[in-house]
């Protein structure tokens, strides 16, 4: 079967078009998920414990009995941990034990400020006190994303942290029981979808409430995330995966291919994009994928990802692909070029940046450490991946002295004035030293 892929070309006169179609916002959110999203979410509000129950049942495909049904047990976690072959429990650890040290290196207090009227201005930081993390599970198994939202939410020391997942046909995977087991949430359940969603923000009889969501998911995750927040904080509106390889040619055709397709199998709504000046080399990345896909077992769901999502852009230099990287803002992007740090300054938005051949995008996704959490759609033009900070709040600490509140003082009540905010004026010169005798 012939690859179904759009080639661009920054030098036809189409391209702008086409490369406006293939980042089109738009096809981001679809009205009927938004308004699926919106009913669930109400009915979790109405019903509580009974809606959860009902929508499980529904869309994942068992027969839920009451909540109790719905907990994932330490005891589940544990016998998972143990069924697992001995390799495995060392590639979790060695996953876990990478995740934990990179993030333990951004829990870095903020130095206090004393200013010249020694006036004290500190910024207090605190853990939140309860997170819900989202685990997908509808298409694959992600043990990787227990470890990627879990540890960072645990090193900045939040005091509750409630996992959600979808188990449909009731099938758990032991890899991500075992995950969990490493990880020790606080509590852990069955529910997948807006419903899960719904759940963490307004709460049940049973479950309660969380301040901030965080984790990926599919449209109704995130569709649901955007419309409970605020009540609810959420660290981002994770979408379909993405990947972006800008290459030279200098990195192995083989290794491009497989990086692309590692993001293509994700699922249909996924996004692959190779941008390189050389055109044999993008003819050869698409023989190569073509190869691939022969016998790959999640080829139907790559391909669907190449047709609608992917596309391979040949641009006149590296500099004008670097040029569109910065439109695209991708959540994955590999600088597959020789001496890739050296361009590094020219790249202003993306979620993570992978230089060179061996930095595979698929390292980043489980080892290496930072999470795998990331901005989609681009987002990272103003969004971050995971860390420590999103579990953390930050609060002023301001103590102004005698000596500090007569010229901060005159100088905040002309603002004030100026703002038409008599009363602020006010109390600001009430702690001037002499003022009442003045006036």
């Amino acid at each position: 079967m012939t690859l179904d892929l759009r080639r661009l070309d920054t030098q036809q006169s189409s391209f702008d078009r086409e490369f406006a179609d293939l980042l089109d916002w738009s096809n981001r959110e679809n009205p009927h998920v938004v308004e699926t999203a919106q009913n669930i979410i109400d009915s979790v509000r109405r019903e509580g414990d009974g809606a959860v129950i009902k929508f499980t049942s529904e869309f994942d495909r068992w027969q839920v009995k009451d909540i109790d049904d719905l907990v994932i047990t330490a005891d589940a976690m544990r016998e998972a941990w143990q069924r697992l072959p001995r390799i495995e429990r060392e590639d979790l650890q060695c996953a876990a034990s990478r995740i934990w040290a990179y993030h333990e290196n951004h829990n870095v207090p903020i130095q206090p400020h004393r200013d010249e009227f020694d006036n004290q201005l500190e910024v207090r930081v605190s853990p939140l006190k309860r997170v819900g993390v989202y685990v997908p599970g509808g298409q694959a198994a992600y043990p990787s994303t227990v470890l990627m939202t879990v540890v960072p939410a645990k090193v900045a020391g939040v005091d509750e942290i409630i996992v959600t997942m979808p188990t449909p046909d009731r099938q758990v995977n032991d890899n991500v029981l075992a995950a969990l087991y490493l990880v020790q949430p606080s509590r852990c359940y069955s529910i997948g979808g807006a419903q899960a969603i719904a759940t963490l923000a307004y709460g049940t009889q049973s479950i309660p409430r969380v301040d901030k969501i965080v984790g990926p998911g599919g449209a109704f995750v995130a569709a649901a995330k955007k419309l409970v927040y605020g009540p609810v904080g959420i660290e981002s509106l994770a979408g379909p995966s993405e990947i972006l390889v800008i290459a030279d040619g200098s990195t192995p055709v083989e290794w491009t291919a497989w990086d692309l397709m590692s993001q293509a199998e994700h699922d249909a709504h996924a996004q692959a994009i190779l941008i390189s000046p050389a055109k044999d080399y993008l003819d050869r990345v698409a023989q190569q994928i073509e190869i691939n896909l022969e016998d790959f077992q999640r080829a139907e769901i790559a391909r669907a990802s190449f047709k609608d999502r992917g596309a391979m852009i040949q641009t006149r230099n590296l500099a004008e692909a670097f040029s569109l990287a910065n439109r695209i803002a991708p959540e994955h992007l590999e600088l597959a070029v020789e001496k890739p740090r050296e361009h590094l300054d020219e790249i202003h938005h993306a979620g993570a940046i992978f230089l060179g051949p061996y930095s595979s995008e698929a390292l980043g996704d489980y080892v290496a450490g930072p999470s795998h959490v990331l901005p989609t759609f681009g987002t990272a033009r103003y969004a971050s991946v995971l860390g420590v900070q999103d579990f953390l709040k930050r609060t002023s600490i301001i103590e102004i002295t005698e000596q500090g509140a007569q010229p901060l003082g005159k100088v905040a009540s002309r603002l004030a004035e100026a703002e038409g905010l008599h009363a602020h004026a006010e109390a600001a010169n009430s702690r001037i030293k002499d003022y009442g005798d003045n006036h």
